[in-house]
């Protein structure tokens, strides 16, 4: 009896290290940045991701998040929604357990939908946004296609995007303003000093500091954006973190936005390719960063919190 106790003991210590070796601590800042607080911004934690061992399930290029009652939900660029059991306690990212990996998929198909890029929740199911063939997609959290989803009109002409990878990276939706959802960079013909968020019959624009890769909303009329320059051969990475007020535009459909957070690898950020983000809690928020499926780059989890003005 106590061998049988021991070996079950065993047995479960080692599936604890399983779970939680792809987790480890990093630091983002700079070295000689001492204070926690910056800027708008307060980083909170910041982890590793490594789970390519993990039930034999490769997990790499996570480009959107969303987070409800404790699992965090994720999308990879090559259309899987991963999920995992987050716990965080006393501000700090205590575990990230995987769960469960899922084609996105229609129902009764096994052919699934690739380059999904934004997250969000969508009351019990899931918004999923695509590039390429540029949509917005309703998901189970099982991954199982439900519709496709209204957009702005002028988002279905796919010849106004830049590039087929330059799509809609972003999602974010309330009750009050709907889905919105943007291209990583502004659509042709337009002013480039700005960019757009678009709702199914709005548009609302900002000053832009980067190409658009995540979507969330604050509160009510406040949307973060999380903005980054990234490119595979440069050194140089850069992610800003705006905040958009869409109750707040002039007749130009022009909103006030407030630079909350620039992170600039010059300035010594030993930041990534970030992609996603999500609300996990009051004025605290999780962005990850997409590391391509490249050994040279970094899955990071960021925790961080938006100071009170």
């Amino acid at each position: 009896m106590k061998n049988s106790t021991d070996k079950i003991i065993f047995l479960l210590l080692f599936s604890w290290q399983l779970l939680f070796a792809g987790m480890t601590a990093f630091e983002i800042k700079p070295s000689s940045m001492k204070e926690s607080s910056y800027e708008k911004i307060k980083i909170l934690d910041s982890k590793r991701l490594e789970f390519d061992d993990i039930s034999g399930v490769k997990i790499s290029e996570l480009s959107g998040l969303a987070y409800k009652n404790g699992l965090l939900y994720a999308v990879s660029d090559r259309g899987y929604l991963v999920v995992f059991r987050l716990l965080i306690k006393h501000d700090k990212i205590i575990k990230l357990t995987f769960v469960h990996k899922y084609k996105l998929r229609k129902k009764h198909s096994k052919i699934h939908h690739h380059d999904s890029e934004g997250l969000t929740l969508k009351e019990d199911d899931l918004l999923v946004s695509f590039e390429g063939k540029e949509r917005v997609n309703l998901f189970t959290t099982k991954g199982v296609k439900v519709k496709k989803m209204q957009i702005n009109k002028i988002l279905q002409n796919t010849k106004l995007y830049e590039s087929k990878n330059k799509g809609l990276e972003g999602v974010a939706y309330n009750k009050k303003y709907g889905i919105i959802t943007a291209p990583e960079e502004p659509l042709k013909n337009v002013d480039k000093k700005y960019h757009r968020l678009y709702s199914s019959r709005t548009i609302y624009k900002f000053q832009a500091y980067g190409n658009i890769t995540g979507l969330e909303f604050i509160d009510e009329n406040n949307i973060l954006v999380l903005l980054r320059s990234y490119h595979y051969f440069l050194p140089r990475r850069y992610t800003a973190l705006v905040k958009v007020n869409l109750s707040s535009c002039n007749k130009k459909h022009l909103c006030k936005s407030e630079l909350l957070a620039a992170f600039d690898s010059n300035k010594g950020w030993n930041i990534d390719n970030f992609e996603g983000v999500t609300k996990v809690g009051k004025n605290r928020f999780i962005m990850v960063s997409d590391d391509n499926n490249n050994m040279f780059q970094k899955t990071l989890l960021v925790l961080f919190e938006i100071r009170k003005d």
